[in-house]
């Protein structure tokens, strides 16, 4: 069956070893096996699948109506993903799931998630997987890729030695280092590959030690606010934790900041926070401040606020000048981060192996013919929303058309 270890001698050959049992590396391997080549599938982890398995909170977030490789995608070199995301739509996954009688909902912003569990996209990739003629061998975490000097490569586990005449590195980033490798990373390096360095994406950011004093007793706390940080601008839920800010605003947010970096925060988007407090003025002048920013935002966050960004007094005693600048702040919070909880808890990394190494058609190295690099490995991140998916299945299918060329 699909999915469980299977005994593969040493001196086995294959047509392709595929690295990685994720969505791009289970998507290549069916698709280059629906074309008569013989695949291996070197998963490191127990399980195929672990992060689909993961994601979504349990419902697979697996693809965006919306994905647009202009718009939601993040790499040093940005017309890269556009050949590929053309070539195969989220309509064309889509189809593959209702083909499999999987049942899903849209949410806001074009995502779809599964209405039952992740493990129906799972299930899926592994049935097409069997269909296809994928071997898939699990707890073989690979050490080495080696090319061989009269074409073709050797693949080293802790206890195996496969050849293949073609590689594919779909070993993903270092989200989540429980089940990530930095295999990509290593061997690009090994290889002679330029890298973008990595580093964690759509991940919570962390209290500097001031706003941590002052904030950190809101955690629960969640409003829909707009976030803006070197060009990118979001709107969506903001979450305060104990250790900092998160929310899908943050998660957002957090691809485009860097360390140093100030976001900010719109906490009343919907209006010109200084236009309606002395709107107020004359409309409520014995009404208290207090008692008008809890009529738009959180209780205790205005409690937090009160003695340090305004003084609670009437809004007829407050002048035009002192209520302008708290409007102003308002509507542009200057939040500088300590920092970011890292790949503990990112959802994806960005950076990875250099994209002008490889073709935007095939996803085959230039400099080391018949050694492909797909998905996560490379240096294209999405936008939280299932854009990160629609890129594993769009890159995976992609190379798998060109693994036989």
């Amino acid at each position: 069956m699909a999915g469980l270890p299977s005994e593969v001698s040493a001196s086995a050959e294959h047509d392709v070893i595929v690295i990685g049992g994720g969505a791009s590396g289970l998507m290549c391997a069916i698709h280059a096996g629906y074309r008569g080549l013989r695949v291996l599938v070197l998963e490191k982890g127990p399980k195929a699948g672990l992060k689909i398995l993961v994601s979504g909170g349990g419902r697979c977030n697996f693809t965006n109506l919306h994905a647009d490789p202009r718009q939601h995608y993040l790499s040093e070199n940005p017309h890269f993903c556009i050949s590929a995301m053309n070539r195969y739509l989220p309509a064309d996954f889509i189809a593959m799931v209702e083909a499999s009688g999987i049942s899903y909902h849209q949410r806001k912003h074009g995502q779809l998630f599964c209405d039952h569990s992740a493990k129906d996209i799972v299930a899926m990739l592994l049935d097409h997987c069997d269909a296809a003629g994928v071997d898939i061998q699990l707890k073989q975490e690979v050490t080495q890729v080696l090319p061989q000097p009269d074409g073709g490569f050797t693949v080293i586990t802790a206890a195996d030695t496969f050849t293949a005449a073609k590689v594919v590195l779909a070993s993903g980033g270092l989200s989540l280092p429980k089940i990530a490798t930095d295999l990509a990373i290593r061997t690009a390096n090994t290889l002679g590959l330029e890298v973008v360095r990595p580093r964690a994406g759509l991940v919570p950011l962390t209290w500097n030690s001031e706003d941590k004093k002052q904030f950190e007793a809101l955690s629960g706390i969640s409003l829909e606010v707009t976030a803006s940080c070197n060009g990118a601008s979001f709107d969506e839920a903001l979450l305060f934790t104990h250790r900092g800010l998160s929310g899908p605003v943050v998660l957002q947010i957090s691809s485009y900041w860097r360390e140093g970096d100030v976001v900010r925060i719109d906490l009343l988007p919907e209006l010109n926070a200084a236009d309606w407090l002395i709107a107020q003025r004359s409309a409520n002048p014995q009404q208290r401040i207090v008692s008008l920013l809890k009529s738009r935002l959180p209780n205790r966050l205005v409690e937090v606020m009160t003695g340090d960004w305004f003084e609670d007094v009437k809004a007829g005693s407050a002048s035009p000048a002192q209520l302008t600048q708290l409007g102003r702040q308002l509507n542009a919070w200057e939040f500088r981060a300590g920092g970011s909880e890292g790949y503990r808890t990112a959802e994806v990394t960005l950076g990875g192996i250099d994209t002008r190494e490889v073709s935007s058609k095939t996803f085959e190295c230039k400099k080391i013919p018949g050694l492909h690099a797909i998905g996560e490995a490379l240096d294209v991140t999405g936008w939280l929303g299932g854009f990160n998916f629609q890129w594993a299945w769009a890159s995976g299918w992609c190379c798998a058309q060109h693994l036989d060329a």
